[in-house]
C-alpha cells in the first residue's frame, strides 16, 4: 500500500486526456468545467478526497482545448502530477465570486464560444456566465461520458489489478464458509482481505448474504448465520487506483438438495454462455437483456451489465431502461460488469458477476474466480 499521495502513472492521464480533448472537439466544446469526482480525476489524473455520497457542484478542473491546459481546485501541491503547474491550481474558497475571477482570467475563457460543464448548481448556472462572457453553456457530460466509455490499454491493465485484488479477497471469503459461520463474519473476511491487497475502499456495500428459498433477490433475514444447504452469494467490489474491479459467486453450503443445486448451476452456466457471447462488438447493449428471455429466466431488477472504471461508467443495461439499452452500441475497449441470476423455490439463487472486455473480435473474460461445480 502506497505511503504517500501520488498521482496516476503519465501514461494512464496522458491517454484519458488525449481522449478527453478528442471529444472536447467532436462534441465542439472549447472549454470544459468539471465537478464530478471520476471525471476530475480522469483529466488531471490527481486522486481526490473519498467522498461516499454527493457534493455540491464546484469547478474543480477547467480543460482548455486550444492549449490543453488543466486548471485544478487544489489548495496544495501533493499529489498534483508534474504537468499541472502551481500556477494552474487555485483553492478553495467560501466566495463562489472568486472562482468567477480565477476562471475568467485562464488564458481562453475570453474567446470561447462553447463551454461544457458535467454537472450544474442554480448558484452556478448564474455565476459561469461571469467567467466565460461570449460563451453558450452547455452540457459538457456527453462528451466526457463518450470519452470513458472505451478504455484505453493502460486502464484496462488499471481494471486488472483492481479486479486481481477483488478475486483473492473473495477467495477468502469463500474459504470461511461453513455452517453457523455469519454474513457479517465472510463480509470482515472479505473486507480485510482486500485491505492486505492495499484497497481500503470498498465499491459495494453489499458482501455476502444467503439467498433466500422462499423469494427471488432476496436474502434470508434473522441473524444472518449460514445453515445447511444454504446458498451463499459473495460479492468483491474493490477501488483500487480508483478503478473498480468486482467478481461476483455463489457457493453452497453443504446439507441442501444436491438434484435442485445442480439444476441451479446448470441454468448459471447456460444463462452465462449466453450472456457472454452477447458481448460482441457493434451489438445493442438490449441483446443483453434478450438473453434472459432466450435462456426461460426473468430478468433481475439489478442491472444485468454496467460499465466498470473510474465511476458510474457507461452503459448501464437494465429492465427499468428498455429504451436506452436498445439505443446503446457495445464498442471495442468497453469494460462491463455483467450479472446471470437464476432462482428456484426451495433451494435458493446462484449470482455470478463476471467482469468482461469488450475486444475487437469478441470479448474476453477479466475475472477468472473458479465457479462451483460438482
Amino acid at each position: 500500500m502506497a505511503t504517500e499521495v501520488l498521482p496516476d502513472d503519465r501514461a494512464l492521464r496522458s491517454g484519458r486526456r488525449e481522449r478527453a480533448l478528442a471529444h472536447m472537439e467532436a462534441h465542439d466544446l472549447d472549454v470544459l468545467v468539471l465537478g464530478r469526482s471520476a471525471n476530475v480525476r480522469y483529466v488531471t489524473g490527481a486522486r481526490g478526497l473519498w467522498t461516499a455520497g454527493t457534493h455540491p457542484f464546484a469547478p474543480a478542473a477547467v480543460v482548455v482545448r486550444a492549449t490543453g491546459a488543466i486548471h485544478m481546485l487544489s489548495t496544495w501541491d501533493e499529489g498534483i502530477p508534474d504537468d499541472i503547474p502551481h500556477e494552474q491550481l487555485y483553492g478553495l474558497t467560501w466566495n463562489p465570486m472568486n472562482w468567477v475571477t480565477v476562471i475568467r482570467d485562464i488564458e481562453g475563457a475570453a474567446t470561447a464560444r462553447r463551454v461544457g460543464t458535467d454537472t450544474i448548481s442554480p448558484t452556478f448556472a448564474q455565476l459561469l456566465p461571469l467567467a466565460f462572457p461570449f460563451a453558450e453553456l452547455v452540457d459538457g457530460e456527453p462528451a466526457m461520458r463518450a470519452a470513458r466509455r472505451v478504455k484505453t490499454a493502460e486502464e484496462v491493465s488499471a481494471l486488472r489489478q483492481a479486479i486481481g485484488v477483488a478475486e483473492a479477497s473473495l477467495a477468502a471469503a469463500v474459504s470461511e464458509l461453513r455452517p453457523g459461520v455469519t454474513e457479517q463474519h465472510l463480509s470482515g473476511v472479505l473486507l480485510e482481505a482486500a485491505a492486505a491487497g492495499g484497497v481500503t475502499t470498498p465499491a459495494t456495500q453489499e458482501v455476502a448474504w444467503v439467498t433466500s428459498r422462499d423469494h427471488p433477490w432476496r436474502r434470508v433475514g434473522g441473524d444472518g448465520r449460514v445453515s445447511p444447504g444454504d446458498l451463499v452469494s459473495l460479492t468483491a467490489g474493490v477501488v483500487a487506483g480508483g478503478y473498480i474491479g468486482e467478481v461476483g459467486r455463489t457457493w453452497p453450503v453443504e446439507g441442501g438438495d444436491p438434484a435442485a443445486v445442480r439444476d441451479l448451476y446448470r441454468r448459471s452456466a447456460g444463462l452465462w454462455t449466453l450472456l457472454f457471447d452477447a458481448c460482441r462488438p457493434g451489438a445493442p447493449t438490449s441483446d443483453l437483456l434478450a438473453v434472459y428471455d432466450t435462456a426461460g429466466e426473468p430478468l433481475p431488477p439489478m442491472p444485468v451489465a454496467r460499465g466498470l472504471g473510474l465511476g458510474f461508467d457507461p452503459p448501464v443495461v437494465t429492465s427499468g431502461l428498455p429504451a436506452t439499452a436498445a439505443e446503446e452500441r457495445l464498442e471495442p475497449g468497453m469494460a462491463l460488469a455483467v450479472t446471470g441470476y437464476v432462482w428456484r423455490r426451495g433451494a435458493g439463487a446462484v449470482l455470478r458477476r463476471e467482469a468482461v472486455l469488450i475486444t475487437p473480435d469478441g470479448a474476453e473474460l477479466l475475472t477468472s474466480s473458479p465457479v462451483w461445480k460438482r
